[in-house]
């Protein structure tokens, strides 16, 4: 008889919490108790119908990066053993048992962590890593600007960059009670993209050069301004969409400003290409994890079987870092 399993599930009427198949894990895969789970901007899609990457549809499990105990490892995985508490990203976290692929299963280090805060840190370490050091080429002294800092990808942006020897951090959020806490993760200057002026408040906060380099969460309406306080030659790197996906472009003032402009996602990438981006990071940055360098506060936790309030909670766009589901 097959194991079952209760997990988050897309279907026809919305998404509801089912009991599935429980997965078993293939000759590189982790099986995992799932004890925590975070949301992700990426699920609100996926919960709506629409395809992210490979995943989407009727029947999809929610859920991008998740913690809790080794349940099961498959024949070529080393250095993993059951019982072994870790945090990873894969697919299918909003469930009791969940999947992930050998080289994005992390140990959670040994400093009392919480499964929920174990579960905040590998989707927003590698993606902000991946923008900041691998794409955007962050070098010490540089300045940095994240746009839309307030979510939990956000925060961690703030927190690496500052760590890989930023001179000046700029962190935005439309909120005031958002932005006033910024400066605790990392920001020098907070900015409000609602303000006419916002850009020119940057440009002043760097002397009139602009940032080197801009993080885009939110695209849409931003982007003219987010180029106007760019330092010439500097790089914009677009890792979200959040205010939209189109929108009116300065092609005269991105070629005047001889600014980079770069797209990332990772629904076009390989295993080995994400296998790469873990590696990656984990050189840089792991050693820094271990001594608690990096934290992303918890906004609040459902259980599981209030996913539908979870989601609604970071649609509403009212949290500041993460959003967890207890399992």
């Amino acid at each position: 008889m097959t194991e079952t399993m209760r997990a988050a599930v897309v279907t026809a009427e919305g998404v509801q919490v089912r009991d599935v198949p429980r997965p078993s894990p293939g000759p590189e895969e982790v099986l995992v108790r799932v004890r925590a789970a975070t949301l992700n901007r990426a699920d609100l899609g996926v919960a709506a119908g629409h395809a992210h990457g490979a995943m989407g549809g009727p029947g999809t499990i929610l859920g991008l990066d998740f913690a809790g105990e080794v349940a099961a490892v498959g024949s070529a995985v080393k250095g993993v053993k059951p019982g072994d508490r870790v945090t990873c990203s894969g697919s299918g976290g909003y469930a009791e048992y969940a999947v992930a692929d050998k080289d994005r299963v992390l140990p959670i280090p040994d400093r009392n962590l919480s499964w929920e805060e174990a579960a905040t840190l590998p989707v927003a370490l590698a993606t902000m890593h991946d923008a900041l050091v691998v794409n955007g080429r962050i070098a010490k002294g540089e300045s940095a600007m994240i746009l839309g800092a307030s979510s939990g990808v956000g925060i961690m942006g703030m927190q690496i960059a500052k760590f890989m020897g930023a001179s000046l951090v700029v962190g935005t959020s439309t909120d005031p009670d958002r932005r006033a806490r910024l400066k605790e993760f990392g920001a020098d200057v907070a900015v409000n993209t609602r303000d006419a002026d916002w850009a020119d408040q940057v440009l002043a906060a760097t002397g009139g050069r602009g940032v080197n380099l801009v993080i885009d969460q939110v695209s849409g309406p931003t982007i003219n301004a987010a180029m106007r306080c760019t330092a010439i030659t500097g790089r914009i790197v677009n890792v979200g969409r959040l205010g939209g996906a189109k929108g009116e472009f300065d092609f005269d003032l991105h070629a005047n400003r001889r600014i980079s402009y770069i797209g990332v996602t990772h629904r076009t990438r390989s295993r080995e290409e994400i296998r790469a981006e873990y590696a990656a990071m984990r050189r840089d940055l792991w050693g820094a994890v271990q001594e608690g360098r990096f934290a992303i506060p918890i906004d609040r936790v459902f259980p599981l079987d209030l996913v539908v309030e979870a989601l609604g909670h970071m649609k509403a766009n009212k949290h500041f870092g993460k959003i967890v589901l207890a399992v």
